[in-house]
C-alpha cells in the first residue's frame, strides 16, 4: 500500500478521522497556519506541498503560475485564463466555486439541513430576521470545497452586493464526518453573510463558512480580509454591482459556500449529491422572468 493510501485508510475511519481534525486546539492550530503558510522560503515551502500532495489529489497543472513563493501563495493561485467559463444563459445560476455538492433541496419553511437527520435553522446561520423571511420556504445548497481544489469563488449570477455580515465563531471541520457528529455545525463557525439581489429584484445569498485551518476569507469588493482578528458580528454596507463570473474573493484553505436562492429557482440536472461542479456550470435555474417588488 501507498503512503498516501495508507493515510486515506486511516483518515477514513470516523472516530480517528473526528479526533485528528476536531479534538485538539482548532483556533490555535488555525493560527499557526495562517501564519506557517505565508513563510517565503523554498525549503518551508518545498517540504509543505510535497507534505499536502500525501494528503490530497493536488493538481496544479490547471495553475497559471508554475513556481509559488509560498504555501499560502499555492493555496490561493489563480487558473490559467478559460478554464472556467460561465454559463452565458442568463435564466441560469452557475456555481460560485469548484466543489462536492452536498445537502441541498428545499427550505422547509425556515429550516434546513447540514446532512439528512442534521437539521439547522436560517436564523442561526443569518442571524438577521429580515433576511430569513427571503429565503422562507426557498432553496439551498450546500458546496464544499475541497483543500486540494481552486480556492477562489465568483458571482454565481450578475446581482447587486447589498451588505456582508461577518460572524466570528468555531473552526470546526466541515467534512462529512463532522457533519453528522457537530449538531448546527455550519452555525458555529466563523462565516460571512454576502446579501446580494438580482435585477429582478430576487434575493440570493452566499454564506461562505470557515473551517479548521480556514480561518480567512478575502473579499475583493471590499477590499478587505476577514479572519479570527475581525471581531463579530460586524457588518459591513456595499452597494456593488458585480457581473456573472467576477472574481468575489478566496479563501485560504478550502472550506463550504452555502447558496440560497428563492423558492420559484429549479436545481439543474447536474447537481447531484456528491457529484464535482466547477466554477462557472449550472446550479439552478430561473424559471419564467419574474420582478420581485422590494421596499
Amino acid at each position: 500500500m501507498t503512503v498516501r493510501g495508507l493515510i486515506a485508510a486511516l483518515t477514513q475511519q470516523e472516530n480517528l478521522n473526528f479526533l485528528l481534525t476536531n479534538r485538539i486546539p482548532r483556533a490555535a492550530l488555525t493560527r499557526f497556519m495562517g501564519w506557517f503558510s505565508r513563510i517565503e522560503n523554498p525549503v518551508v515551502r518545498d517540504m509543505s506541498i510535497a507534505c499536502w500532495r500525501l494528503f490530497s489529489e493536488l493538481d496544479l497543472s490547471e495553475a497559471r503560475k508554475t513556481s509559488f513563493k509560498s504555501l499560502h501563495d499555492c493555496f490561493v493561485r489563480e487558473l490559467r485564463p478559460g478554464l472556467r467559463p460561465v454559463d452565458p444563459d442568463p435564466a441560469v445560476v452557475v456555481s460560485p466555486c469548484d466543489a462536492i455538492i452536498g445537502a441541498h433541496g428545499r427550505i422547509e419553511e425556515t429550516e434546513l439541513f447540514q446532512i439528512k437527520g442534521a437539521p439547522y435553522s436560517l436564523l442561526d446561520l443569518l442571524g438577521d430576521p429580515a433576511l430569513v423571511e427571503q429565503h422562507r420556504n426557498g432553496r439551498f445548497i450546500t458546496l464544499r470545497l475541497m483543500s486540494s481544489m481552486y480556492h477562489r469563488f465568483h458571482a454565481p449570477h450578475d446581482f447587486r452586493i447589498e451588505r456582508v455580515t461577518f460572524v466570528h465563531g468555531d473552526v470546526w471541520n466541515v467534512n462529512p464526518i463532522a457533519l453528522k457528529r457537530v449538531e448546527r455545525l455550519f452555525c458555529r463557525n466563523e462565516r460571512a453573510v454576502i446579501q446580494t439581489r438580482l435585477a429582478t429584484g430576487e434575493a440570493l445569498t452566499l454564506v461562505p463558512v470557515a473551517a479548521i485551518l480556514v480561518a480567512s476569507l478575502r473579499l475583493h469588493f471590499l477590499d478587505l480580509t476577514l479572519n479570527a482578528q475581525s471581531r463579530g458580528p460586524t457588518v459591513f454596507p456595499c452597494d456593488t454591482s458585480v457581473r456573472k463570473g467576477d472574481e468575489l474573493g478566496w479563501f485560504e484553505h478550502g472550506s463550504t459556500i452555502i447558496v440560497l436562492a428563492p423558492d420559484h429557482f429549479e436545481f439543474c440536472d447536474n447537481v447531484v449529491d456528491s457529484a464535482r461542479i466547477k466554477a462557472g456550470q449550472p446550479l439552478m435555474r430561473r424559471p419564467a422572468a419574474r420582478t420581485v417588488r422590494t421596499s
